[in-house]
């Protein structure tokens, strides 16, 4: 008599890291200190703008809390963003175009305080949502952005 051994199920097994930790993180909503840094970083590329000294950097850095802030409010997280998101949108690009003539990066008041608000309520939507959701929208913004949507404005 043969003696014949069923096949085993080949499955991953995570060592380096917890499992139930893991989910439990992702489940969880973002860290404060984690959104704090973001908002310094945030805020620190508003207030280089506003003094004069901005770079192309800061002002990519204001765009992306644009981009995500509206694909957040356009999914229901905070929809009452979307108007300052528009005005927003306006003044740096109306700021992209007065960098192609003078080679530096400045917003008018109600651009400073367009993306004022703006922040602020990045900062609300993210911590009303889980880190999971948090990441998904990130991806999701950006791969709108990669597939040139019909909202997406192109600056040259």
């Amino acid at each position: 008599m043969v003696e014949t051994m069923r096949k085993r199920t080949k499955r991953k097994h995570w060592n380096l890291i917890d499992p139930i930790q893991h989910a439990i993180v992702g489940a969880s909503i973002t860290h404060r200190e984690k959104l704090d840094k973001l908002r310094m970083m945030e805020y620190s590329a508003l207030e280089a703008i506003t003094k004069g000294r901005g770079t192309i950097h800061d002002w990519r850095t204001l765009v992306d809390v644009l981009n995500l802030s509206e694909t957040m409010g356009r999914a229901g997280v905070g929809p009452e963003v979307l108007p300052i998101c528009e005005k927003a949108q306006a003044s740096l690009h109306k700021a992209s175009g007065y960098y192609q003539t003078t080679m530096r990066v400045i917003l008018d008041a109600e651009g400073i305080q367009a993306c004022r608000d703006l922040i602020e309520f990045a900062d609300l939507q993210q911590s009303s949502i889980s880190r999971s959701e948090f990441e998904r929208y990130i991806q999701k913004t950006k791969d709108y952005i990669k597939s040139r949507g019909d909202k997406v404005v192109e600056i040259e």
